[in-house]
């Protein structure tokens, strides 16, 4: 394909996103599914070029920016608060579905060594950043259960990414040495978190001595790349270096960027990580044929593969199960449940391990699977299975597993109301305080009277919004409304001025850009 030819079909690529993004709203499915069975269908056409994605272009230039998304608006809170749940799903999980998965598959394939069975579970093992992200923003789950899953698809690519690369290396060389592997998972750790400390830090470094919004982005998309590469250059984790510096970038993005920065940044990044996901996902439904042309003489016998694939399906999703189900009852007996928050319960186990599904790594660790690895071609459509079925039968289906288990978060909501409502009130009372020591001037005359009669009534409304929320609520949209409405006509007339030619463009902008703020406002508030 022709560099003129590829840019035309990634164009076209776009538009289809789209058009599976709206069909994905209007019969209510995740887009993830959506986009995994376009590209299916795609890869299905005669004619449709056959893509071959190159494990490094996944791991190298489309995960870094979408894990520093993640990790960038991530819940520092939570994530602190359920460190121990998020750690034990990170690694134990991933060893004991890695661990289920090796045996079950030298049960089904014995002609294979043990370590190509442990191989495919550590590539199936880590649910995937992107798929979790791409399912939960769909879903209202308690603070508790989101903060797991989005911690764990944080991390638990490093540990699966430790447990691949000596699989696959006992595998073609017969030897494994427990000390080895543990060492470097304890390098890949502790080194990947250390260059993501570097790497932020000398970002935050940076970027507070920018002042232009273009230059502080064009910084943090620098930085995610340098953080990765540099990790994975001293053979640490560039995993967890670019998910720490991530951390330390939205931790301090309060202090060190300007409110106009911060929201041009926000909207980058949205837009940036919602292109790459939807790539992605098209990305893995049109490698389908592909993965049908890579196991070759298999196709006589996919018949025959059908079974053990679906069983090594079906121990994926019930492993994890175990581990969570298992790890809760040692917890209500262990002191250390008072690190990580209260033990599941069967319900939240089910939903946690439901929601595990797999993606772009799990299909870039099978593609990267040297050519000579025993097993080869069976490794990679199981991988490839796990995660057609997992994103198709898990994604779609979590949204009713929750409403049938009743996992609701109004309990959540009310208290966040309440708490919103406490930090408005003391937040006016800031502001009106801050006004009413500039609101003399030296000779004792009164300054600003306007500015400290609107910032009194504002700590008046929000003391009584805070008191009797109920009334103040439906007041409240009334007026925002009202709001949007002025800012509907005041736009109308600066589009009319235009046209006669009263104003100048430039001045329109000017007067746009200050609507739209006032619009972005009022539907914040709203």
């Amino acid at each position: 394909m022709s560099p003129q030819s590829a840019y035309e079909f990634v164009i076209f690529l776009l538009g289809l996103t789209i058009v599976l993004e709206l069909a994905a709203r209007r019969l209510n499915l995740p887009p993830a599914a959506a986009l995994i069975v376009g590209g299916i269908v795609l890869a299905l056409i005669p004619g449709v070029p056959t893509i071959e994605i190159a494990p490094e272009v996944i791991l190298t230039i489309f995960l870094p920016p979408l894990l520093m998304h993640s990790a960038y608006f991530t819940v520092w809170r939570d994530f602190k608060r359920y460190f121990v749940g998020i750690a034990s799903l990170a690694l134990g999980a991933v060893a004991f579905t890695t661990f289920s998965v090796g045996v079950v598959f030298h049960l089904l394939f014995p002609q294979f060594p043990w370590a190509v069975g442990f191989a495919l579970g550590a590539i199936v093992a880590p649910p995937d950043a992107v798929s979790a992200a791409a399912v939960l923003e769909r879903l209202h789950l308690p603070s508790r259960i989101t903060a797991l899953l989005e911690g764990e698809s944080l991390v638990n690519d490093a540990s699966g990414l430790v447990l691949f690369r000596f699989a696959v290396a006992a595998a073609l060389t017969g030897s494994f040495s427990l000390s080895e592997a543990i060492g470097s998972f304890a390098w890949e750790t502790i080194g990947g978190v250390l260059v993501g400390l570097l790497a932020g830090w000398l970002g935050l470094f940076v970027i507070r001595r920018l002042r232009e919004s273009e230059l502080i982005i064009t910084a943090t998309l620098i930085l995610t790349a340098l953080s990765y590469i540099a990790a994975e250059r001293l053979h640490s984790s560039g995993v967890l270096s670019t998910v720490t510096t991530g951390l330390l970038l939205g931790w301090h993005q309060h202090e060190a960027f300007s409110a106009a920065t911060r929201i041009r940044t926000h909207a980058f990044w949205r837009a940036l990580a919602f292109l790459l996901e939807s790539l992605l996902f098209i990305l893995i439904g049109l490698s389908l044929r592909g993965v049908l042309d890579r196991i070759g003489g298999l196709r006589e016998g996919i018949a025959e593969l059908a079974l053990p694939i679906a069983g090594i399906v079906v121990v994926v999703i019930v492993a994890r199960f175990v581990w969570l189900l298992g790890s809760g009852v040692v917890r209500r007996f262990v002191p250390l449940s008072r690190l990580s928050g209260e033990a599941s319960s069967l319900a939240t186990a089910t939903v946690i391990s439901w929601a595990g599904m797999r993606g772009v790594v799990t299909l870039a660790g099978a593609l990267s699977l040297p050519m000579q690895m025993p097993g080869r071609d069976i490794v990679l459509v199981a991988a490839f299975a796990v995660i057609v079925v997992t994103v198709l039968l898990q994604g779609t289906t979590l949204g009713a597993l929750v409403s049938l288990l009743k996992i609701g978060n109004l309990d959540e909501q009310q208290t966040i109301a309440e708490n919103e409502a406490n930090a408005w009130r003391r937040v006016a009372q800031a502001q009106y305080q801050a006004v009413q020591r500039l609101s003399r001037n030296t000779d004792g005359t009164q300054a600003h009277p306007r500015l400290l009669e609107q910032y009194k009534h504002r700590a008046e409304v929000a003391s009584h919004y805070e008191a009797d929320r109920v009334t103040h609520d439906v007041i409240k949209s009334a007026h925002f409304e009202a709001v949007l409405q002025a800012i509907h006509a005041g736009r109308a007339e600066i589009l009319k001025m235009r046209g006669t030619g009263e104003i100048h463009d430039s001045v329109m902008r000017r007067l746009e850009r200050e609507l739209d703020l006032q619009e972005l406002a009022a539907e914040n508030r709203q």
